[in-house]
């Protein structure tokens, strides 16, 4: 067994247009005289624009770009040292995450979708069908033996629940029952009891410390994360707790995204502190961190602008952003939420890691589950960090994030969520 274990690992790390026709006199007659050209811009006023910002984008947890995964994942032979120190002379292109549309649960009140475990059970079920699906395949009428054990890790890996964990499970389920046949079911609950095992440590609650007034949460993370949507999200969580929000929009370098925040803030009851685009993002923080204080709020929630891990010099204004938010309050930020996408997999891995080196992340959100098989990296992530997971999210519905909990998450990913 040992040695098809290190064989597997070896191997896994191994025509031109047509002129426009003359128009007649019987088609001009049939115009309206008050019809307007053709080619005439209508005029918006300044809200219907902030409106249609909106309205018209897709969302900002729709639309991660799928090649974040690739493009901001380090080459195999370059160190993440090397990628946060490479210079790159080439000025730094215009921020083009799209503003989230804003679902229209929030501004009319939640209508019930079923409990918080169906509706997880239901956005797992892409990672969920590709685990269950092996293991019935695996386990169907077939005797346990070293073969079968390394087909298990191997679809446990590639489920992105990481090297530890699938040795983990597949050295349980080898105990007592080599060579006798063993039920998918029972598997299924193995894995189930192995992943909650991982994550309890882990799923711990986002405490907000009434003492430190305004409690400072800054939020992070790359291009396409759900920085935004988060934060409007947890905004309308804390209004219904019956704390006083402001939200300080930080993300400078996308006039939707100040639009996004602002409507945000209109349904949640919070102040929103904005500047114009393109404007330096550490002195709206200044401004936001006095502002709050002097409005007396419970919570100050500072979006930032999507950045690339591996870029230095982006991470040096992010780590200004913290600096200047520490002259107001030394024990400032108190908490420190990185967003991650689960679609992008294992490069979250290396998110974690910078981020937390940079910007002193305190604690996770974990955003589309429901948009990938790729739900078990947060397991992976869990094993190797350790860092606490607050908040996942299944949709885009303000009750779609919610409080993260261990036994919940594995038996959805398990298949033994609601109903099974």
């Amino acid at each position: 067994m040992s040695e098809q274990k290190r064989g597997f690992l070896g191997r896994l790390f191994g025509g031109r247009d047509e002129p426009p026709r003359p128009e007649t006199q019987d088609e001009a007659a049939k115009k309206a005289p008050d019809a307007p050209d053709a080619g005439e811009t209508p005029v918006v006023t300044p809200d219907e624009a902030a409106v249609e910002i909106v309205a018209d984008v897709l969302s900002e947890e729709q639309a991660a770009p799928a090649a974040t995964g690739a493009e901001d994942e380090p080459a195999p032979e370059e160190s993440l040292s090397a990628d946060l120190t490479r210079e790159d002379p080439s000025p730094e292109p215009e921020q083009t995450e799209p503003a989230a549309n804003i679902p229209a649960s929030a501004a009319a009140g939640d209508a019930p979708r079923g409990s918080w475990l169906s509706r997880l059970t239901a956005g797992l079920s892409r990672s969920s069908s590709t685990l269950t699906g092996g293991i019935t395949s695996l386990f169907t009428k077939r005797k346990l033996d070293a073969a079968t054990l390394e087909e298990l890790e191997d679809l446990l890996i590639q489920s992105d629940l990481g090297v530890e964990t699938a040795m983990t499970i597949t050295e349980r389920i080898a105990e007592g029952r080599f060579d006798k046949q063993i039920e998918p079911n029972e598997v299924r609950r193995i894995l189930a009891e192995e992943v909650a095992k991982v994550l309890a440590p882990v799923a711990l609650p986002l405490t907000i410390d009434a003492a430190r007034a305004p409690h400072v949460i800054l939020v992070v993370g790359v291009n396409g994360t759900g920085k935004t949507t988060t934060i409007g999200k947890l905004s309308a969580k804390f209004a219904a707790e019956g704390r006083k929000v402001m939200l300080a929009a930080g993300d400078t370098f996308r006039a939707a995204a100040v639009e996004q925040l602002k409507i945000w803030g209109a349904r949640t009851g919070a102040d929103v502190i904005a500047r114009d685009t393109g404007a330096d993002a550490a002195g709206l923080v200044f401004d936001a961190m006095q502002a709050a204080r002097e409005a007396k709020c419970d919570v100050l929630m500072i979006d930032t602008a999507g950045r690339l891990q591996n870029r230095a010099e982006l991470m040096a204004e992010l780590e200004k952003v913290v600096r200047v938010i520490r002259k107001h309050d030394p024990s400032a930020p108190h908490s420190v939420l990185l967003t991650l996408d689960a679609t992008t997999g294992q490069n979250a891995m290396n998110q974690v890691e910078i981020f937390g080196r940079t910007a002193g992340v305190t604690g996770l959100v974990m955003t589309k589950l429901d948009g990938t098989a790729r739900g078990g990296i947060l397991v992976a992530i869990a094993a190797r960090h350790k860092m606490p997971v607050h908040f996942i999210g299944v949709g885009e519905g303000v009750e779609d994030l919610e409080p993260f909990t261990a036994e919940d998450f594995a038996n959805a990913i398990a298949g033994k969520g609601a109903g099974t």
